[in-house]
């Protein structure tokens, strides 16, 4: 039988993927990608940009392919087999991109293209050849002898300890549950109360963000809130809650990561790992960034403390632990606007969400979605291709609903790049959009809330800068290339589609009449937009400060814990309890790339809302806008800078200002 990772088809062939195929697969494809390499670096091979690029990127993207396809299969349909058949070649895969890398005989010929072709290549190769060179730097390409075998090794062992951080995370959110009785929850949603029904009555609660939000934001008990509050920040810890296991602990894995990252540095001549993540960023250093972050929380703190009293204030004396405090803000949010996020959810079907933000999507930037057919991992999986003049342009799988051994949260990944290959044939692009929202129930459709309809119209917006690229050039098509903090623009950007009337009209029908939205409850949601934004800023910067400080003090992974309490001391209003182990599962920078980078959610968001104000000047679906954004941005990729980008459709530099004033903080 044909081994599916080894296919040219131009979509995996997901439901077909065994353990068993990995090895074997993935072995040959590292062989042809190596003799690739090895026929590439050759003195009598041309160096020339064509030559290479037949070469190499018809290897190297083909094993991409096939290990993506693994890799994503391991986030979304975790089984031990394919764990066990993942991690048994998950070092070979990083010495093979880690040699690649650092390869001085390839990094010569890059720098002799660039030299002899430079000037007369295309802007996107250029751009392409000047990351190339950047990044051979940056891979140790200069470092000789024992440093670039030790450079080699960290790169091994670093892949090896992310992968077990993820899966201590995934394990520990799987491995705890409570089961409840119907009394213990009171004041619970009904939707989740079905959700979580056993046979015998009970209801068997998770750590899973469908089921934990809501049990905090509405369960009346506050013993039960407790309880989970703990197992949440404590997971995958050295104080994990009952039914854990202590092999799950990720405390060693955090400060031999870090630890790695520093050396990483040091044998790269910077002096720290900050340095070596914001060379290939917008921002210039490590200062920049931690200027910005506690500009913005010296603005944000005031209404972060005006918040917090009257949280305290509304709450009347009873006690406001962390675990409460999802609880009071909820009854807060109630009392003051009026409405509930459970009265929302009524309102926003995934059906009809999903169809909105596709009629948005043709209505703005030219295209039709319609569904397709692909073999897929779920049978709760869809699939999707984009069309424009009735002609293919891209694709996509839409993998909506949490289930178990699917990693938590959600994110945009590539199947496949645009790309026109050497041989003349045009690949088109192939994304992936996972989120983890409560699965439907019975007969009736999924119903999200409003902050679920804004993550995946957040996810979306990934998605669409992958797909409308019209860059030809692996590396720098679609999202590949762009600066990490200028990768959140079109995300961020999509979300504010969701405070918009006339949209949300198209996006709502409620679950039992069809009836769209309410004008009055709309309005009571836009009240409410900004709802303690202040403790959400300061919180978000306490995560990127933390995570900024940690890779940029080289020494601070020590005491990982004494570092994150000084930033708290430093930027937060509500401290939490000793106990919180928050930074265990903060996969985000321990195992998701975002490692002295999270700093660009808000440095995007200024980005992204500064772009949006365009639209509010000119109009939301005002075509020449929507036709700019498109072709400015969306269709441009990596193939320019991202503030080129930013001021080719803005027509200036950005401003802090419509961020503050989104946010209800001008």
């Amino acid at each position: 039988m044909t081994n599916p990772l080894l296919s040219t088809a131009a979509l995996p062939d997901f439901a077909a993927i065994c353990p068993e195929h990995v090895q074997p697969a993935i072995t040959e494809l590292l062989a042809a990608a190596q003799a690739a390499l090895d026929e590439a670096v050759k003195p009598e091979t041309p160096a020339d940009y064509d030559t290479l690029s037949r070469l190499l990127d018809t290897a190297t993207e083909r094993l991409g392919a096939a290990w993506g396809a693994v890799g994503h299969l391991n986030a979304v349909a975790d089984t031990p087999a394919l764990r066990e058949a993942y991690n048994a070649m998950l070092p070979a895969v990083t010495e093979f991109s880690t040699a690649m890398g650092a390869n001085e005989a390839l990094f010569a010929k890059y720098k002799a293209v660039m030299a002899a072709q430079g000037a007369a290549l295309s802007a996107p190769r250029r751009q392409l050849l000047k990351h190339a060179i950047r990044d051979f730097v940056l891979s140790g390409a200069e470092l000789q002898g024992e440093a670039r075998e030790r450079y080699a090794a960290i790169q091994e062992r670093s892949a090896e300890l992310q992968q077990q951080f993820s899966e201590h995370v995934l394990d520990a959110t799987d491995g705890w549950s409570h089961v409840a009785t119907a009394d213990e929850l009171a004041g619970v949603p009904q939707d989740v109360l079905d959700a979580t029904r056993l046979d015998d009555g009970g209801h068997k609660l998770t750590l899973h963000f469908p089921v934990y939000l809501p049990v905090m934001q509405y369960a009346e008990n506050r013993d039960l809130r407790e309880k989970l509050y703990r197992a949440y920040v404590t997971r995958a810890s050295d104080v994990m809650a009952s039914g854990s296991r202590p092999e799950w602990d990720n405390t060693a894995a955090m400060r031999e990561i870090v630890a790695l990252r520093q050396e990483e540095a040091r044998l790269l001549g910077y002096a720290s790992f900050a340095e070596v993540s914001l060379a290939p960023k917008m921002a210039s250093s490590p200062a920049e960034v931690a200027a910005f972050l506690r500009n913005l929380a010296q603005r944000a703190r005031p209404f972060a403390e005006r918040d917090l009293a009257e949280l305290r204030e509304f709450a009347a004396g009873q006690p406001l632990e962390s675990w409460d405090v999802s609880y009071w803000s909820e009854k807060l949010k109630e009392a003051r606007y009026a409405f509930s996020d459970q009265e929302v959810k009524q309102y926003f079907t995934a059906p009809k969400v999903v169809a909105g933000l596709f009629g948005i999507i043709e209505r703005l930037f030219d295209v039709q979605v319609a569904e397709a057919a692909a073999s897929v991992w779920n049978d709760s999986v869809k699939f999707y291709e984009l069309r424009r003049s009735g002609r293919p342009i891209a694709s996509f799988y839409l993998d909506l609903y949490a289930r178990p051994g699917k990693r938590p949260g959600a994110w945009m990944d590539d199947v496949r790049s645009r790309w026109l290959k050497p041989s003349g044939e045009q690949q088109l692009p192939v994304a992936q959009l996972v989120c983890n929202f409560a699965s439907p129930v019975g007969d009736k459709p999924a119903l999200l809330t409003h902050d679920d309809v804004i993550t995946l119209f957040h996810e979306f917006g990934h998605g669409l800068h992958h797909m409308l690229t019209q860059v030809d050039d692996l590396g720098v098509s679609g999202i590949s290339g762009v600066e990490w903090d200028a990768v959140e623009l079109p995300s961020q950007f999509m979300e504010n589609f969701c405070w918009e009337w006339e949209v949300l009209q198209q996006l709502s029908g409620h679950v039992d009449t069809g009836a769209p939205l309410p004008r009055a409850l709309f309005d009571k949601m836009t009240a409410a937009k900004n709802f303690q934004s202040g403790l959400q800023t300061l919180r978000q910067i306490e995560f990127a400060l933390f995570d900024m400080r940690l890779h940029g003090e080289p020494g601070a992974e020590a005491d990982v814990q004494q570092l994150l309490d000084a930033v708290r001391a430093e930027v937060a209003v509500l401290i939490p309890p000793a106990f919180n182990r928050f930074q265990h599962s903060f996969s985000h920078i321990f195992a998701g790339g975002y490692a002295a980078g999270y700093y660009s959610y808000k440095w995007a968001e200024l980005l992204s809302a500064d772009a949006w104000s365009a639209f509010e000047e000119e109009g939301v679906f005002n075509a020449a806008t929507g036709r700019r954004f498109l072709h400015e941005v969306l269709e441009q990729g990596g193939a320019r800078d991202a503030i080129d980008n930013f001021k080719a459709f803005r027509g200036r530099e950005p401003k802090i200002d419509a961020l503050l004033r989104h946010q209800g903080m001008a």
